[in-house]
């Protein structure tokens, strides 16, 4: 089932799929996301993306709930470039600093890039990480369906899992294309389900931006 958590009276939804905050840069907006602790906000779902994929494609992104210490979420990008375009970039397991901006480097320890593939990433210095040693769970080609779990590293998000789906747009499905990508991870000691939900979903959000920019860049120069 989709994970969805009860809102809360008065509160504020933070959640805004594919957005950039006017006048502030993905850095700027990290950092902003690391420093403070968010205020209460209406419930999320990880189904936020319902209505805007094929079923065959939003089920993959159905977690279970969580229960205590974990949360979930989703966040939606629109691109306006091809399919194949988008999934060409995300199915790099082994170059994700193609479009993660947070990504400094990454190595392949174990495996071609294929399902079993471990790689060690180096992130960007002002994140409250230095690694990630992440496995890739799922490689599929003909649906568009990448995941991967975190399985070690320096940094506190522990038992994290995405899964990252790439479709056609239903109103252009020749020239554009939605993907998402949703989680589920631990909630660190010391925070709350909704300050790692602010957190991880900024970094999300900023990493399907540049991927949007990366794929359009990419359409635009094989036409």
């Amino acid at each position: 089932m989709p994970c969805i958590q009860a809102s809360s009276p008065g509160s504020m939804p933070h959640q805004h799929h594919g957005r950039v905050l006017a006048g502030v840069g993905c850095a700027a907006e990290v950092a902003a996301a690391v420093a403070t602790t968010a205020a209460n906000s209406a419930g999320m779902r990880c189904g936020a993306h319902d209505g805007e994929l094929p079923a065959e494609a939003a089920r993959h992104h159905e977690h279970a709930a969580p229960g205590p210490g974990r949360c979930c979420s989703a966040v939606v990008q629109h691109v306006a470039a091809p399919a194949a375009a988008v999934w060409s970039v995300v199915r790099r397991f082994d170059q994700p600093q193609a479009y993660k901006r947070f990504v400094r480097s990454c190595a392949l320890l174990a495996g071609d890039g294929g399902v079993g593939t471990l790689r060690e990433v180096r992130v960007v210095s002002g994140l409250p990480a230095a690694s990630s040693r992440e496995r890739l769970e799922i490689l599929d080609d003909e649906s568009h369906v990448l995941s991967f779990r975190v399985v070690g590293g320096e940094h506190r998000l522990q038992n994290y899992l995405s899964v990252t789906t790439v479709h056609p747009s239903p109103t252009a499905p020749d020239s554009a294309t939605v993907v998402v990508e949703s989680y589920m991870v631990d909630v660190p000691p010391g925070n709350t389900p909704e300050d790692t939900r602010v957190f991880v979903d900024t970094i999300v959000r900023c990493n399907l931006q540049s991927l949007a920019t990366t794929a359009e860049k990419l359409a635009a120069v094989s036409t």
